[in-house]
């Protein structure tokens, strides 16, 4: 071969590598990540385990499945617009964390698979027809966030049994609101307690309410379960230890910032199983023949430094039943 022929064949060769790695990259399956959540929580916490999830079902980011993620930033009306943006953008699969994400996707789109992850009961929320055969285009998996907040409530008068007056933090702005407030009432009118709601959708309203429940001399605190107060969990630790207020949590997420107890799903595990069913849906299964999942793996968190700090006790016998314990 002369010497200018193998030249334009080395340079045809090299021009064709770019295309080729965008022919290659253009052929990928494409994921939408719409979370309720801020950027950084997700991806410290969560993205770790929904990656795994696909993982254990042959796709890895990058290699040969791509992922387009879209937050909010704790501002939900933003979100039917992002979930619209990644219809427009026709992903293969949304993959959509906590429940204003899952209502938003599935608003969006009758036609792409959506695999959710949502504290709230799906359908009673009208996500899916039943937890056996969830119909349409959505599945997923549900956390039973909402549903323990009466066991909260419990364990919290297991520590404090000589409270009698709580309080309880709910974001307004979520769907989810009144029925953990009608739940919460039943549960503590069951126990004999007396409970406060307090609304909070920003910053300044989660201050403004621990001030005004310590004035109340309310005894103690239960946050609802809401992705807001998740992001926010390190505002809401620091005020708890400033103003002296015992408060158990839904996620142990709380725990590891320093909040006293925590009672709920173990979130990494909801958001690895989420994981898997995307990946299955990518290798042809239809989101209405799987199942909806119902988290069972539930955890009991007790912090003992945030516990003497506050000069409280654990019994014994709350110790016994804790699933981890924070020196």
């Amino acid at each position: 071969m002369k010497r200018r022929d193998f030249i334009a064949v080395l340079a045809g060769a090299t021009a064709a590598w770019p295309l080729a790695a965008r022919t290659q990259q253009s052929t990928m399956p494409v994921i939408g990540f719409l979370s309720s959540t801020t950027e950084d929580f997700a991806t410290r916490r969560l993205l770790p385990a929904f990656r795994g999830g696909l993982k254990e079902i042959g796709y890895i980011e990058g290699q040969n499945v791509a992922i387009e993620y879209r937050w909010p930033e704790d501002r939900y009306d933003r979100l039917p617009t992002l979930a619209a943006d990644l219809v427009r953008r026709q992903v293969a699969v949304i993959a959509a964390g906590g429940p204003p994400a899952a209502r938003a996707a599935k608003a969006a789109t009758s036609m792409i698979p959506i695999v959710f992850t949502s504290g709230d009961d799906p359908v009673v929320a009208g996500l899916v027809s039943s937890f056996n055969r969830p119909g349409g285009n959505i599945t997923g998996v549900h956390l039973f966030l909402t549903e323990l907040n009466a066991k909260k409530l419990g364990l919290m008068r297991d520590l404090l049994p000589q409270v009698k007056a709580m309080a309880v933090l709910l974001n307004p702005t979520s769907q989810n609101a009144d029925p953990q407030s009608k739940e919460l009432q039943t549960a503590a009118s069951d126990l004999g307690f007396q409970i406060d709601i307090f609304n909070a959708s920003s910053e300044n309203e989660i201050e403004a309410a621990f001030t005004t429940l310590v004035q109340q001399r309310l005894g103690a605190l239960i946050v609802g379960n809401d992705p807001f107060f998740v992001s926010r969990r390190e505002q809401i630790v620091a005020l708890a230890a400033s103003l002296s207020v015992p408060v158990v949590y839904d996620l142990r997420e709380y725990a590891d910032a320093g909040g006293l107890m925590t009672y709920g799903t173990n979130l990494k595990n909801a958001y690895r199983q989420a994981g898997v069913y995307v990946g299955r849906i990518l290798n042809g299964e239809k989101p209405a023949d799987l199942p909806v999942l119902r988290s069972t793996n539930f955890e009991f968190v007790i912090n003992l430094k945030a516990a003497r700090a506050l000069g409280l006790t654990f019994p014994p016998g709350l110790l016994a039943i804790a699933d981890d314990v924070i020196e």
